[in-house]
């Protein structure tokens, strides 16, 4: 039996809930172009999403750990492809379009600079006065303008609802692309962005513990975890690698279904039987019940005091600090040591965004190498 992508659009709308975005309603691209054959609009755009450059360079980006502190800590990468696991999870569970979901999830964090948030403040300071610098609208530069890898457009020309997705901030500086209404969009980015707030509060956990700058007897200071670990059995004071395992497992599991029930009746409760009535909803309707919303408040403020302010954390943030700001600094004065095709950049996109663009690209080891010729 063959499923030309007719007859999958025809699919994919009896399946899927009234309010999800139905691929066949999808408000198309900039640029029009021939659909696949096979290939619903939204499976395309995946699959251009991870054909290119910038999604492979994820492997080498930070997460809370630089690229060299192990090969088991998460990389910007592995943290994308979290996100997409638990996105999709929770948007079968709800009815909702699973392509979308991963394309969203896929590109959300395409713009992230090498060293993580670090990186990411630092770039912004630094372009304070041409317009600053935001991960997400980075991702839209990226997509829209920076992948060049068709004839007759420049971007990927991805459609609406992946862009729309990815544009949870403003920013001036984005081109091309301008969401209807900013910071809601369809159910599918409203589960992205949730997910990504499950996932990493998840594996950093697990890779806080892993990585020894936590310490399991820490964790009964968080009122949840302790219940969490008690439920299962953990004793907290004899914690093994096993004993870590089924935490953060248990702690993923909670946070996904509590996702799934408050987000059902958040969609009931404010009744809306479309994609376009979630984008009209006055408020997000994907969220966390109130008690796991507590409990991952809970979390996220244990790790960032004991974890992310952690003083080898913060070390190697300084690092990247002193490396980038020099890095900037560097090619601003001295823009002929640029490579040739960034140098063409800059008589229209100005010499500090392309150099912006140029840094924002480069991987952790790359700008540490770059940084190593410049200052041997």
């Amino acid at each position: 039996m063959l499923f030309p992508r007719e007859k999958l659009l025809e699919l994919e709308a009896e399946r899927l809930a009234p309010y999800a975005q139905k691929a066949r309603d999808t408000r198309g691209r900039e640029h029009p172009e021939a659909e696949s054959a096979y290939r619903t609009p939204y499976q395309k755009d995946r699959d251009r999403i991870l054909h290119t450059t910038a999604f492979r360079r994820l492997e080498y980006k930070t997460q809370v750990f630089p690229n060299w502190a192990g090969d088991y800590y998460r990389t910007r990468l592995t943290h994308t492809l979290e996100v997409a696991q638990v996105s999709r999870s929770i948007a079968r569970a709800l009815g909702l379009n699973e392509d979308l979901t991963e394309a969203i999830a896929l590109s959300h964090d395409l713009g992230h600079p090498p060293f993580g948030h670090t990186g990411e403040k630092i770039l912004d300071g630094l372009m304070r006065d041409h317009g600053g610098f935001e991960h997400n609208a980075q991702a839209l530069r990226i997509l829209t303008q920076l992948e060049v890898r068709y004839p007759g457009f420049r971007g990927l020309n991805l459609t609406y609802e992946v862009l729309e997705g990815i544009a949870t901030h403003e920013a001036a500086y984005a081109p091309g692309f301008k969401p209807e209404y900013p910071g809601r969009g369809t159910l599918e980015a409203q589960v992205v962005d949730l997910s990504d707030a499950i996932a990493y509060a998840a594996h950093d956990l697990d890779d806080g513990l892993r990585s020894g700058l936590l310490r399991p007897e820490e964790l009964s200071e968080v009122p949840f975890i302790r219940e969490l670990g008690r439920e299962e059995g953990l004793d907290l004071l004899r914690f093994s690698e096993f004993s870590r395992r089924v935490l953060v497992r248990q702690l993923l599991g909670y946070l996904i279904t509590a996702a799934i029930e408050a987000t059902h009746q958040r969609v009931e409760a404010a009744r809306v039987e479309s994609a376009e009535a979630v984008r009209r909803h006055p408020e997000r309707l994907a969220a966390l019940t109130q008690e796991a919303e507590g409990a991952h408040r809970e979390l996220k403020a244990f790790l960032l005091e004991r974890f992310y302010r952690h003083p080898e954390v913060l070390r190697e943030r300084r690092k990247a600090e002193n490396v980038l700001e020099k890095l900037f600094r560097t090619y601003i004065r001295y823009p002929e040591i640029l490579p040739k095709e960034v140098q063409a950049r800059i008589p229209e996109e100005g010499l500090e965004r392309a150099v912006c663009d140029y840094i924002a690209g480069m991987t952790d080891r790359y700008a540490l190498e770059a940084y190593r010729k410049l200052f041997p």
